[in-house]
């Protein structure tokens, strides 16, 4: 089946994967949007190459600069109106959504709106306005299919059997560079080891997210969603090869894995075709090599993170959406050196405290921006308090 694609993120490592996926499948897919943030030369190579009918980029003046950089013809829309258009565009049938943060929400809800199938390999959409995207896609016949790792093996492996039969959900997690660093070190931490995950190739957010296991923590709410699985019927098992995506185990105490290498075009042409299974020119697991496939429970004193995320999920509501956004600006000002590493944890845990008591359900992608602007604005003046 032919299909018309978006890319929200196309710059990005999720983007540029989902394009080697085009190029595998140049008689199957088509591009017909593009967003980006500011990267306007490789968004103007990309352009000229897959020649999309409507392009997107951050602001007023990067649209200039990127008209002085094209010669193909394309419609370009500027901010986040124009991440919404390439989202809704008509003529796509999927719509890949991997902008980074809370600027994903909005093209993302308009593309459900529009009845989209949509790819969702940005945890920030579901984690700070699940409630709000799933019934989207319920009321306007849009499809939510998981293109992170994790979430996908999950969806593979549940069809398998029925929702019912699940008992539970294991998200597998490398550990990411600290799994056994001696704890009285972290905060020494530099950002160049914290970059350095030992297995994924990453952009400098998510890279932080996975030291700290924060990322996991969000997973755990992004499966909540997906799934239909409560918080406490969600695992975390730590498995350094990553060679195990995740697991489903089902009430017969049957456990199903999926298993493939650490390369993103997997679940990006899975995403994109399900549910059909076309052959992959992509590089294939070599079983024969494999000596030790380990696992071991994750360690809450050395990711404090994971429970932290775990109790925003039971409490639900503006929660999470509040844990997301802290979390945010405190990667940020460490990446800026402005906080340790250990100070991460530390401004989500006060912000999150702050908000208890004044937990509130989110209705619409509004209120989810509302309180993502709350927990922003607490977490930088948090940030200035601990910062070093």
């Amino acid at each position: 089946m032919s299909r018309n694609i978006s890319i929200l993120g196309s710059t990005g490592s999720v983007g540029k994967s989902t394009l080697a996926v085009v190029d595998a499948f140049p008689d199957e897919l088509r591009v017909v949007g593009l967003a980006a943030g500011a990267n306007v030369e490789l968004l103007a190579e990309q352009v000229e190459r897959y020649r999309p009918e409507v392009v997107s980029v951050r602001s007023v003046e990067d649209a200039e600069r990127l008209r002085g950089l094209l010669r193909h013809r394309a419609e370009i829309i500027p901010g986040i109106e124009g991440a919404c258009a390439v989202a809704s565009l008509p003529s796509a049938n999927a719509v890949i959504a991997a902008i980074v943060g809370a600027a994903g929400i909005p093209p993302v809800y308009e593309a459900l709106r529009a009845g989209k199938r949509v790819g969702i390999a940005n945890k920030e959409v579901l984690v700070a306005a699940g409630d709000v995207m799933t019934r989207a896609a319920r009321e306007f016949g849009g499809e939510i299919l998981p293109v992170d790792s994790e979430h996908n093996a999950v969806h593979q492996a549940i069809r398998c059997g029925t929702h019912e039969e699940v008992q539970r959900i294991i998200l597998t997690a490398s550990g990411g560079p600290f799994l056994t660093r001696e704890l009285s070190t972290f905060g020494d931490i530099s950002i160049e080891a914290a970059l350095a995950h030992p297995t994924w190739r990453m952009g400098n957010k998510i890279s932080i997210d996975s030291a700290t296991m924060m990322n996991k923590g969000l997973e755990v709410i992004e499966a909540h969603h997906l799934f239909s699985m409560p918080a406490d019927r969600i695992d975390i098992a730590i498995h350094p090869q990553s060679i195990v995506h995740s697991m489903v185990e089902y009430v017969d105490g049957s456990i199903i894995a999926q298993l493939s290498t650490t390369d993103m075009k997997f679940p990006i042409q899975y995403a994109l075709f399900f549910p059909d299974r076309l052959p992959a020119p992509f590089a294939r697991l070599d079983l024969t090599r494999m000596r030790t496939l380990e696992f071991f429970p994750v360690d809450a004193r050395r990711f404090p993170a994971v429970e932290l995320a775990y109790q925003a999920c039971r409490e639900g509501g503006s929660m999470p959406a509040v844990l997301n956004a802290a979390n945010e600006i405190a990667v940020e000002r460490f990446l800026a050196g402005e906080l340790p590493f250990t100070g991460i944890v530390d401004i989500v845990r006060q912000v999150l405290e702050r908000h208890a008591g004044h937990v509130s359900a989110i209705r619409s992608v509004g209120e989810a921006l509302e309180w993502d602007s709350w927990a922003r604005h607490e977490a930088r003046g948090t940030c200035v308090a601990v910062g070093r």
